[in-house]
C-alpha cells in the first residue's frame, strides 16, 4: 500500500513539475500575436486551459501558479504583475472544474466576481461591451448547466472524444482568468492604488479590451479543441489524465 502511494506521489510530483515546466515557457514569450498586448502579456494564454483539462483542478492550479511564478521571475515584468498573474492559475482551474462538470463550483466563481464588479460605482461608467465576451461565457455555462446535470456520465466519459468540450472549457477557463484580473482591477481598486488611472482612462482600456481578449481566447480554445482529444486519446488510461476527479 506504501509503495502504491509513493508511486502516486511521484507520478502527480513529476506531471506538475512537467507542466509547470511548460507554462514557464510559454509565460517566458512575451511576443504577441496582436498588436496590443492586453490581459495577456505572453504566451501563457494557450498553455493555462490545456494545462487545466489534462489535470486535476487541484494539480492544474499547482503547475499553472508554479509556472507563471518561474516564468514572472526569469522575465521580469513589474512587482505588480506577480498579482495579476495569478489569475492564470485560477483559469486552469476552473477549465478543468467545468470539463469535469462540476459546474456549480464554477457558477459560483462567476457570481461572487462578477458581482462584485457592479458592486463597485466607477464600474457603471464603464462600456457594457468592453466585457462582452465574460458575458458571453458566462451565458454559454448557464445554457451548458442543464445538459451536464442531466447527461453527467456523457458529459464525463465522452468529453475526451469531443472537439466543442474542450473548446467550451478552455473558453470559460480563460474569461474566468480575466474576470480574475478584473476583480483585482476595479473591486480591489488597483487602477488607482498601482497605475492611478482615472475612469477616462478605464474606459479606453476597456474599448480596447473588447476587441483584443476575445481573439486570443478565441486562438486558445481552438487549440485546446484541437489538441484535447488528441492528447487524452492517447493517455485517458494512464494516472496523468483523471477526467472523473
Amino acid at each position: 500500500m506504501k509503495k502504491v502511494k509513493d508511486e502516486k506521489y511521484s507520478l502527480f510530483i513529476s506531471t506538475v513539475a512537467v507542466f509547470a515546466a511548460l507554462t514557464a515557457v510559454s509565460d517566458l514569450i512575451l511576443e504577441s500575436p496582436l498588436p496590443y498586448s492586453g490581459v495577456w502579456l505572453s504566451w501563457i494564454f494557450m498553455m493555462e486551459p490545456i494545462t487545466g483539462i489534462l489535470l486535476n483542478p487541484y494539480a492544474g492550479f499547482l503547475a499553472t501558479l508554479l509556472g507563471v511564478m518561474v516564468g514572472h521571475s526569469i522575465r521580469y515584468r513589474g512587482i505588480h504583475e506577480f498579482l495579476f498573474t495569478l489569475g492564470a492559475p485560477f483559469g486552469s482551474m476552473i477549465s478543468s472544474l467545468f470539463f469535469r462538470g462540476r459546474w456549480k463550483q464554477v457558477l459560483g466563481y462567476y457570481t461572487l466576481l462578477l458581482g462584485a464588479y457592479f458592486l463597485t460605482p466607477v464600474s457603471w461608467s464603464l462600456p457594457f461591451y468592453g466585457m462582452w465576451d465574460v458575458y458571453l461565457a458566462l451565458g454559454c455555462l448557464i445554457v451548458t448547466m442543464p445538459l451536464i446535470a442531466k447527461k453527467a456520465e456523457f458529459w464525463k466519459l465522452k468529453s475526451y472524444r469531443s472537439f466543442y468540450i474542450p473548446a467550451l472549457c478552455a473558453f470559460i477557463g480563460l474569461e474566468a482568468d480575466v474576470l480574475f484580473r478584473i476583480f483585482l482591477l476595479i473591486p480591489c481598486q488597483t487602477y488607482q492604488l498601482f497605475y492611478g488611472w482615472n475612469a477616462e482612462t478605464l474606459q479606453a482600456i476597456w474599448a480596447s479590451g473588447a476587441v483584443e481578449t476575445p481573439i486570443k481566447a478565441g486562438l486558445a480554445s481552438l487549440a485546446s479543441a484541437i489538441l484535447i482529444p488528441k492528447i487524452t486519446k492517447t493517455l485517458r488510461k494512464s494516472d496523468l489524465i483523471s477526467i472523473e476527479n
